[in-house]
């Protein structure tokens, strides 16, 4: 990896009620001990793992921003914790805070120069209640495709469901109603849902999302404890989740952009704009929740935008 500057790693993360050390899994792209700010990238799913948010190391080259991804406990090269399946108490927004708090301390991101974060899709959820902690060393925030609400999410989840044709709607409606979440009519009509608002690129899906489809089905402990099973609704531990009330909090310079199709509507990304004290909205045309991965065009952009804010004095 020419001039990436790559390591990897592990941090010991202790759950009080697990009896054994969990290892967070960490890469870094670029030099940390430069002046420049590193970029924590928070992925999503829950349980989606990092490797489709991997693009962004490119604002090391482009930037010499130095960015370090991570895997949050139960997925992908982190500790799974298969026996925590339904576990309310372990599964809530204080125990992800309490791990990316973790790696920032043992990564020693809070000396010097501090670092900024980008939170992606239930990423965004996580990055949002973090920074209306006002963390020491915190200094600029991107909420990419984020999440202000469970509430709000899924109302406008429901609003793009009707837009889709109405034998798509109609499987939909009719598996979710019987819980058949894996038979093949219920697949072939979210693969329908997932490229009209999801992931709009030619092919579907990329490379780059292959590996967190990947890890979502092979491990379902946190997606399906925090989320439930349906990948249309929130009935799990996050199912009466906001962080609406706290976002007036937030005192570091904000970027928040979604696509125009995205699962991420307006309607769950306008409380960002219109509660944190200084924010940027910027909305993709013609772009979906993965809007990073359909194109390089629209990749460069993105890159281009975030690594600016980020650059800004």
């Amino acid at each position: 990896m020419a001039d990436t500057g790559f390591t990897e790693g592990t941090i010991p993360f202790d759950i009080t009620h697990i009896s054994k050390t969990c290892l967070t899994y960490y890469k870094t792209i670029g030099d940390l001990s430069s002046n420049s700010p590193p970029l924590v990238v928070i992925h999503g799913g829950p349980g989606a793992g990092h490797e489709y948010l991997l693009p962004f190391a490119h604002l090391w080259q482009l930037f010499r921003i130095p960015v370090v991804f991570y895997d949050q406990i139960g997925c992908a090269s982190s500790t799974h914790l298969p026996e925590t399946a339904g576990d309310e108490s372990l599964w809530q927004e204080s125990h992800f805070i309490a791990e990316l708090n973790n790696l920032l301390d043992a990564l020693h991101l809070r000396d010097g120069s501090g670092f900024h974060i980008l939170g992606h899709s239930w990423g965004g959820r996580l990055a949002a209640a973090f920074a209306s902690t006002r963390p020491q060393g915190l200094q600029r925030l991107v909420l990419a495709c984020g999440i202000a609400s469970t509430e709000t999410w899924v109302e406008g989840i429901h609003m793009i469901r009707k837009q889709l044709p109405l034998s798509v709607q109609t499987t939909l409606d009719e598996e979710e109603q019987k819980g058949n979440f894996s038979s093949p009519r219920f697949q072939e009509a979210m693969t329908d849902f997932f490229h009209t608002y999801f992931c709009r690129a030619e092919p579907f899906p990329p490379k780059e999302l292959l590996p967190a489809f990947r890890n979502m089905s092979e491990n379902k402990t946190t997606s399906e404890t925090i989320k439930g099973p349906s990948p249309l609704d929130c009935t799990g531990t996050f199912r009466n989740w906001t962080c609406i009330p706290r976002l007036h909090q937030i005192a570091v310079p904000t970027l928040v952009y979604n696509g125009e199709f995205d699962t991420s509507h307006d309607i769950t990304t306008a409380p960002f704009f219109e509660h944190i004290p200084h924010v940027r909205w910027v909305t993709f045309s013609n772009a979906g929740h993965m809007c990073h991965l359909e194109g390089p065009e629209l990749r460069v952009k993105i890159l281009r935008m975030v690594g600016g804010f980020l650059m800004q004095q």
